[in-house]
């Protein structure tokens, strides 16, 4: 009797120690996920400045200075999944990358205080951007093994845990940007 006793007892500590392991790696992807949503929220922030100052020099290029609002625009409603707000996250990155390599055809610009200032800040959100999104993605990897291997996932599955998605990097980005292409398009 004593021995079934001490076996339930292992079991159940077990079962605890399981559970709590899978509450702290669902908190800590939640938290990973906030940091980037605060790095995010300091790149929003700071578009609607740089788009203001790029403007005044990049007259013709006003379909991705408007392209880039209205993605702000939509990112800041707060009415997207986390999903949408990668995918629009990573369209911005893409259009922005597109305004940085199309400021080497404007010395003026380049010259200009506060588009070095503006260029500066936005260089090192990019960089917690970026720092931010890799330690999304290890929590990611490791809230998704835990609820795939056996037997947490057994109790992952009864908790309804779903697998995370990644911040992964769009193919567009993966290729290099041509300054010819996006001035003779």
């Amino acid at each position: 009797m004593l021995a079934i006793g001490i076996a339930v007892g292992v079991l159940l500590l077990i079962i605890i120690l399981m559970y709590n392991s899978l509450v702290n790696k669902k908190n800590q992807v939640e938290n990973s996920f906030s940091t980037i949503d605060a790095m995010l929220k300091k790149r929003y922030d700071l578009i609607p400045n740089l788009v203001n100052t790029v403007k005044v020099f990049m007259k013709h290029e006003k379909e991705l200075l408007t392209e880039i609002t209205e993605l702000r625009s939509k990112a800041v409603s707060g009415n997207l999944s986390d999903s949408e707000k990668i995918d629009v996250e990573n369209k911005i990155a893409g259009k922005m990358s597109g305004i940085m390599v199309a400021v080497e055809n404007y010395p003026d610009l380049k010259s200009n205080t506060n588009f070095l200032q503006l260029q500066g800040a936005w260089t090192e959100s990019e960089e917690q951007i970026s720092a931010a999104r890799r330690a999304y993605n290890s929590t990611v990897t490791d809230y998704n093994n835990a609820i795939q291997m056996i037997p947490t996932n057994i109790l992952a599955s009864m908790m309804n845990y779903k697998k995370k998605d990644w911040f992964e990097i769009p193919d567009t980005e993966r290729k290099n940007i041509s300054a010819q292409d996006l001035f003779n398009a």
